[in-house]
């Protein structure tokens, strides 16, 4: 039995989040505008695309995010609710593809296509803590040019 099997193309959910102050890009950068940051419109996305599909997983599965193909397509200001939406389009053996959109109460403000896989919890995160018991933590290099 593949995990898969049981998610139906068409199944879907949906999410609202009203948006303060700490979601917006000038809330990390104070040069910014004080909008909707696309990374939590990215987020909330992500979120309701597991949602739609979680139920039909198995006992101790869930699944993660492998691919973001998304527009920001315009600004919502605070307080405005956001309300996004997935759906699935296809069922794949190790994937399930989504069609995922954002509204803002007065326009469509993002659209894409968002992949997730599924994977057995247990056995994700015993490879995590693996990961993190080597003990080497990567550099960051953050330089900045003068044009």
């Amino acid at each position: 039995m593949k995990v898969t099997e049981k998610i139906p193309v068409g199944a879907w959910a949906e999410k609202s989040v009203e948006v303060k102050k700490e979601m917006t890009v000038k809330w990390f950068h104070e040069h910014m505008p004080e909008v909707y940051g696309t990374p939590m419109m990215i987020y909330l996305m992500e979120v309701v695309a597991a949602d739609a599909i979680q139920e039909y997983l198995p006992d101790g599965w869930v699944s993660v995010g492998v691919v973001v193909n998304v527009k920001h397509l315009a600004a919502t200001p605070v307080g405005f609710t956001v309300t996004a939406r997935a759906e699935v389009l296809e069922v794949g053996e190790n994937t399930i593809k989504f069609s995922v959109e954002a509204h803002d109460g007065k326009e469509k403000i993002g659209e894409g296509i968002h992949v997730r896989a599924p994977v057995a919890l247990d056995r994700f995160m015993k490879r995590v803590e693996a990961k993190s018991t080597i003990g080497h933590q990567p550099s960051v290099v953050s330089h900045k040019t003068d044009s």
